[in-house]
């Protein structure tokens, strides 16, 4: 980005908060304790390696340590409620990666983008059957390609995608909610609704130019949140408790967890899906255009960027169906935003492959050093 710091150069280490967590649950007691057994399995693998004396000082370059390679501490959580998962395994964040190395740095590579559609959203993007929403800083037009029955962009009018403040993360929760209400009112029978930032192409961002999309469609929900929810279902059932304020008590328990004002909680997530990953959740019943609440989705993402150098990433605002009563079979699932770090934009290798596809996620990075990071923005 223009203006953003870059990002923090990170060596290689062990993982000494997240190894220490079976100790941490063990250490627990009473309530704490008893949550923490219905909802968490957390164990520690240990595996050696046996390296050739012609390898030693090709892995003492790449890992800074032959030590951490001949003997390596993985660590296996998964949400017994749920069951995301997550393998923390430090050494795989430092795999080298084959192929030239890049030569141009992120911001002379987004110099050279030059116009697009998105410039003059007027005219470079559809307009949806209802309108466009236009606000200080965004204006909204149609995806040409839609993903469901109504599909929307929400054009930055800064064209650098990591030139964004606090003021305009709040308008893009703002215009997103506008949207979907002008939406609805134009198709009652839409009421999913669902809000993604895909920043930059290792996000899935096709077009370089800032800019969020926000989805609404009939029948069942977006099937991610649709699973959560009936995991919150099955959860209050078993337990008769919320399995949001469960996992936001169990977060705290453990010192992931920092509370904001307006009683709006960041969490680095246990099993998060990927690098980093935080949840922004809310009260229930909350808005998420409440000051609060918005509040502590555009200080953690600045905090992101500056604090923690990520610069591409992934965001998705999860909330229940627009018009939903609050003592329906939505009552547990508050207004939740959860945002995960893409890795370096100049990197060839993707940081996806068939563990995250098809079994569990590899993570390289230590959400206590997450939590360190967000708690002193």
């Amino acid at each position: 980005m223009g203006g953003a710091p870059p990002p923090p150069e990170l060596g290689v280490r062990s993982l000494t908060g997240i190894t220490d967590l079976p100790a941490r649950l063990a250490a627990l007691n009473g309530p704490a304790r008893e949550r923490a057994d219905r909802l968490l399995d957390a164990s520690l693998v240990h595996g050696r390696t046996v390296p050739p004396p012609e390898l030693l000082s090709w892995l003492q370059r790449t890992f800074g340590s032959v030590d951490a390679v001949r003997k390596q501490t993985i660590v296996k959580v998964t949400n017994l409620a749920t069951l995301e998962a997550a393998l923390f395994a430090p050494l795989r964040a430092h795999r080298p990666i084959d192929g030239p190395a890049h030569r141009d740095d992120l911001a002379a590579q987004l110099a050279t983008t030059g116009e697009d559609p998105f410039c003059d959203p007027e005219t470079g993007t559809p307009g949806n059957i209802f309108g466009r929403v236009t606000g200080p800083r965004i204006t909204t037009g149609a995806n040409a390609a839609l993903a469901d029955a109504h599909h929307g962009v929400l054009v930055f009018h800064a064209h650098d995608p990591l030139a964004f403040d606090a003021e305009l993360v709040a308008e893009v929760i703002s215009t997103g909610r506008a949207w979907a209400d002008l939406a609805r009112a134009e198709d009652p029978s839409a009421a999913n609704y669902l809000l993604i930032w895909n920043c930059l192409w290792r996000a899935g961002g096709s077009i370089v130019h800032g800019h969020a999309q926000a989805l609404l469609g009939g029948g069942p929900e977006y099937a991610r949140l649709a699973r959560f929810q009936r995991d919150a279902i099955a959860y209050r059932a078993s337990f008769d408790a919320s399995l949001v304020d469960d996992l936001v008590a169990l977060h705290r328990d453990l010192e992931l967890a920092a509370d904001r004002a307006g009683g709006v909680s960041v969490l680095a997530h246990l099993t998060p899906i990927k690098e980093r990953e935080v949840l922004v959740i809310g009260r229930p019943g909350m808005d998420e255009r409440d000051p609060a609440f918005a509040d502590a989705v555009a200080s953690t993402l600045v905090a992101y960027r500056d604090r923690m150098g990520v610069r591409s990433f992934n965001l998705a605002l999860w909330r229940p169906p627009v018009g939903a009563t609050p003592d329906g079979p939505w009552r547990d699932i508050p207004p939740i935003v959860r945002m995960v770090d893409r890795g370096d934009p100049l990197q060839r290798a993707s940081d996806i492959g068939a563990m995250e596809l098809y079994g569990t996620p590899i993570v390289g990075s230590d959400p206590y050093e997450v939590i360190a990071a967000l708690s002193q923005a």
